[in-house]
């Protein structure tokens, strides 16, 4: 019993026991042994809506595959006999044949070509809906009627004083309220204009500063420059003295060692020797290039023209020929 009074029962776990599928006789049992769930085949597995297959691997049982196989055996003499007592149509007479019949009570022609017709309707034409009235709503309660006589209701002269107290009290506080609200507005309107002088004047203060501010920059940065370049041409004048004394050193020796292989190696050379090589030889070598060409450009001329002639020669000669050859044989001709 739990606390509430409810009765609870609760047992230890324990594996489930391998029993075999149909019930065995008191001799028959053996020692209980046990399996594991996850093998067995009454456990289901997904959900559980979906029919469960067997699978392919489960040898069916066989004592029931004997019982269903009797079962069929038994069953088979039962459907012999139904199957002999059915009355059948005899046979037909020798040079007749059987054929389908309608049984129906009203016969049908049949045919493989169907009927069609055609048929044709004409319809009316649509006409405009016409307007729509005017919702009127029925007449309800009853009509009276009533006589009012001339000062019965107010008398207007009476009446009026209070309204036209009131309308001219509120025009003249209305005006009044106009003629402080302007007033208001010029002192505003010169207070704004003293105050937008005043802006004006810090405005230009403030920009004449920031302009002093920059040029008071730019001044500093042309003078920080300045010096930088006075600096700058200073170092490089140090350097062009030290560089110079020291070259001064280096060549003190050098110029008379350079002038010497100079002359060894041929470049101090006579200056006749050299006009002769550079300027007499070329000249030289090109009036004889020159001449040379004009006599291959003459013998050229030459061949041609000789080549020219003897062509022209040829010709005449075959055309000398030619008309020699046609008037014998004209001669011929008319001597036949």
């Amino acid at each position: 019993m739990d606390p509430n009074g409810n009765y609870v029962f609760s047992s230890r776990p324990r594996p489930v026991e391998n029993r075999s599928r149909y019930k065995t006789t008191p001799t028959e049992q053996t020692p209980r042994t046990y399996a594991n769930m996850m093998y067995d085949r009454r456990v289901i597995r997904g959900s559980s809506y979906a029919k469960h297959i067997i699978p392919f691997i489960a040898q069916p049982d066989p004592v029931e595959v004997q019982r269903q196989q009797q079962t069929k055996k038994r069953a088979l003499p039962r459907k012999q006999p139904r199957v002999q007592l059915r009355p059948t149509t005899p046979e037909a007479v020798q040079g007749r044949k059987h054929i389908d019949v309608q049984t129906e009570k009203y016969l049908e022609e049949l045919s493989d070509m169907i009927v069609a017709t055609d048929v044709k309707c004409q319809t009316d034409d649509f006409l405009d809906r016409p307007a729509t009235p005017l919702f009127i709503p029925a007449k309800t309660g009853k009509d009276v009627e009533t006589q009012i006589e001339e000062g019965e209701l107010f008398d207007f002269d009476m009446e009026v004083q209070s309204v036209l107290e009131l309308l001219v009290g509120k025009t003249t506080e209305q005006s009044l309220g106009e003629v402080m609200e302007e007033e208001e507005l010029a002192c505003l309107r010169a207070q704004q204009r003293a105050f937008k002088e005043l802006r004006n004047h810090e405005l230009a203060e403030v920009l004449r500063l920031k302009e002093q501010e920059r040029r008071h920059s730019e001044e500093k940065e042309r003078r920080i420059a300045q010096q930088k370049e006075v600096l700058k041409k200073e170092k490089e004048v140090a350097e062009k003295i030290a560089a110079r004394a020291c070259s001064k050193q280096y060549l003190s020796d050098a110029v008379p060692a350079v002038f010497t292989s100079l002359r060894g190696h041929g470049y101090f050379y006579d200056l006749v020797e050299k006009d002769i090589e550079t300027k007499l030889m070329p000249w030289l070598m090109d009036e004889v290039n020159n001449s040379l060409e004009r006599r291959y450009t003459a013998r050229n001329l030459l061949d041609n023209i000789i080549h020219d002639v003897v062509q022209k020669k040829r010709q005449d000669t075959q055309d000398t020929i030619h008309d020699v050859v046609q008037k014998r044989q004209e001669m011929f001709k008319e001597t036949q």
